[in-house]
């Protein structure tokens, strides 16, 4: 059975995506866009307090983009945000997404996140691993 740590260990090297809760919905936006992401950590020096979502976006802001100039990350982003650990396996992070109808699980250590998995993260770990276990060396992307 695999664990969050394969999963961030197999991504190496890959920068955790974040941004300061003050910084402007829009300015989210963009970052989202420019690292082709779905959801970005909201962090205070190193320390994550939230999670911002396209889904959180489209849910709470109105689609007027002078509106997302003006609103603040703090004031859309989730926050009571459901975190895993290196050591939780991947079935526990697929029940904590389906049980919470989250798609993003941030991965912290000591409040620090660490890196962050999606539920296709998720899904591509589970199809490897029956791949494996059926003689199968296909690779699936």
């Amino acid at each position: 059975m695999h664990h969050v740590g394969d999963l961030l260990d197999a991504r190496q090297g890959e920068e955790v995506v974040w941004i300061d809760p003050l910084a402007s919905v829009y300015d989210a936006l963009k970052m989202m866009n420019e690292r082709n992401v779905g959801a970005l950590l909201v962090q205070i020096d190193e320390y994550l307090v939230g999670i911002l979502s396209e889904r959180d976006y489209v849910r709470k802001v109105i689609l007027d983009t002078h509106e997302a100039k003006k609103l603040k990350v703090s004031e859309v982003m989730t926050r009571d945000v459901v975190t895993v650990t290196r050591d939780d396996t991947v079935v526990h992070c697929v029940a904590l997404m389906r049980k919470h109808h989250v798609r993003h699980l941030p991965v912290v250590e000591a409040g620090r996140a660490i890196g962050m998995i999606s539920l296709r993260d998720l899904f591509l770990d589970v199809i490897h691993e029956k791949f494996e276990e059926h003689g199968i060396k296909e690779e699936v992307e």
